[in-house]
């Protein structure tokens, strides 16, 4: 009864200026990520109401990419049927799937994908493993008479260095947020700075 998310949200994505430019004014769409290493799993990526973290994000991008003009782009989000991995019910989902997809490399004698750091980092910034888990609750989502499947996933995330010695509190703590349905995405735009008021 009470996992729906009613409302909307705001989203923000880091990326290259003139493809944000292209986005917002319809010239182009965004571009769906398919990496086997997505955190959330295959969709499009936001950070729920952060656009510092975005904007980081576009100036440190992983791997070799490189952006000239970094920036942050803004979505009005629906999360609509929402893989919540802040609610207990869907982390029992999610923990079933794992073991569903253990059972199955087990049988078939595969492997397991696992979640692996980068270097310079001790977070584990490749997801292989959970990007698998959440892939494979979605097929099982899909497959069930009657179930709908689901428009996006929501996750919380510790990320980076304490904010001090001893603290529970890291410098790159997010939610992050995927969108499978493109129709989740209400509107783009471009953040605007914050004026002095009063």
């Amino acid at each position: 009864m009470y996992p729906s998310k009613p409302g909307l949200l705001i989203g923000f994505h880091g990326c290259e200026e003139s493809v944000r430019d292209a986005i917002v004014t319809g010239q182009r769409s965004m571009m769906k990520s398919e990496n086997e290493h997505d955190w959330l799993g295959k969709g499009y990526y936001f950070w729920e109401n952060n656009p510092h973290r975005a904007l980081d994000f576009a100036r440190n991008p992983p791997g070799k990419k490189h952006f000239k003009k970094p920036s942050v782009l803004g979505a009005v989000l629906d999360l609509q049927n929402c893989l919540d991995l802040l609610d207990t019910s869907y982390l029992r989902l999610v923990k079933m799937a794992y073991q569903n997809l253990e059972f199955s490399a087990a049988s078939s004698g595969k492997e397991l994908p696992v979640n692996k750091t980068v270097k310079g980092s001790k977070d584990r910034l490749i997801r292989n493993l959970d990007c698998a888990v959440i892939e494979n609750l979605h097929s099982i989502q899909e497959g069930l008479k009657g179930s709908r499947p689901f428009d996006s996933v929501r996750g919380v995330f510790v990320e980076g260095n304490e904010l001090y010695p001893g603290a529970g509190f890291h410098e790159k703590n997010h939610i992050q947020i995927c969108i499978r349905n493109p129709n989740c995405i209400k509107g783009f735009f471009i953040p605007r700075e914050e004026v002095n008021w009063p």
